[in-house]
């Protein structure tokens, strides 16, 4: 099969188009004949060194894919042979073939094409996990996303305007305001214009939002504290900003604030199922009404996937970048 390997750590140019051998897939997994690939950060963070894939698992990017289950044991989770899924994988979406647990696999939901049904798992199951599991986001509640452009970010944004909560969110340019202000942010901040915390305050009668989605760290951890409300919760799912921030521990003892985080890569097969079973319950039904949508920027050929990783290593996407494949 065709795939794309990353020769050595370093910029899009060392993604290149290589020939592996189909993989072969074992108990509870299935084979999927990919037609579209999603475009994440983590594939960045691989291709430059700093976030390899964990033991046993592919060393092929990609974290994400839709396609036709070809092969294996799909009977496992209730599936066919033939079926249209969607799957979050822990690597080798970037290729025609891919491996996928079949606990993990969803349906492409009714009127989404492979494209936007590829643009799913990994937003989906990471907003999920970190907003209405460790957030515990609750009704009334509010939400101020970091990054709302992203694809994290615009899934956030849409998913939590669903079910009813305001959202606010930072984005880096008056143009990617007005784009989330459209899918549902109630207000969005430009962060290099705007002090977050200060807007934040301002917006919600200085009482400050119930939950933080934050993919930044670094020095916005002592801001995001001072963001939050009594009793709220940081969840942290990135550090774009650093590895490393300082935080009054008074703060957090006296105002009953809750800092967690988490990454989904690495977690067993179980705990992205049990994902996989509240998402077909609570947000696919909402995909195939068509009341939410995943947010595309742009296409690229399979072969062409160093554009793709310049397009985002640039920031310049609003929503997601998805590779496409023609068997």
């Amino acid at each position: 099969m065709k795939a794309i390997k990353i020769t050595q750590p370093g910029g899009p140019e060392v993604l290149c188009l290589t020939d592996r051998p189909t993989p072969v897939p074992g108990p509870g997994e299935v084979l999927i004949e990919v037609a579209a690939a999603g475009v994440n950060r983590p594939d960045v963070f691989q291709r430059q060194g700093s976030y390899p894939p964990p033991a046993g698992v592919s060393d092929l990017p990609g974290l994400e894919i839709a396609g036709h289950i070809v092969g294996g044991d799909p009977q496992s989770a209730g599936l066919r042979l033939g079926d249209e899924v969607c799957a979050l994988v822990a690597g080798g979406g970037y290729a025609q073939y891919c491996v996928a647990p079949a606990a993990q696999c969803l349906p492409v939901p009714q009127g989404l094409s492979m494209i936007e049904a590829a643009a799913l798992p990994e937003t989906y199951f990471t907003v999920w996990s970190n907003v209405f599991d460790r957030g515990q986001l609750s009704p009334g509640e509010t939400l101020l996303v970091h990054g709302g452009a992203s694809g994290i970010g615009t899934t956030a944004i849409t998913l939590a305007h669903a079910f009813g909560h305001t959202v606010y969110a930072t984005a880096g340019s008056q143009d990617r305001v007005q784009a989330i202000e459209a899918i549902g942010c109630t207000k969005g901040i430009n962060y290099r214009t705007q002090d977050f915390v200060q807007e934040i305050h301002g917006l919600t009668d200085n009482r400050g939002v119930d939950v933080i989605l934050d993919m930044v760290a670094g020095d916005y951890l002592p801001r995001n504290l001072k963001a939050l409300a009594d009793d709220g919760r940081l969840v942290m799912i990135a550090q774009l900003g650093g590895a490393h921030g300082s935080m009054n521990c008074w703060q957090v003892m006296a105002r009953r604030l809750t800092i967690t985080g988490s990454t989904l890569r690495s977690r067993p097969v179980a705990f992205k199922a049990a994902i996989a079973q509240a998402l077909q319950q609570r947000v696919w039904p909402l995909l195939s009404a068509g009341t939410i949508k995943p947010q595309i920027y742009a296409t690229f050929p399979l072969v062409e996937a160093s554009k793709a990783h310049a397009m985002m290593d640039a920031g310049e996407q609003i929503g997601k970048i998805v590779l496409t494949l023609d068997n």
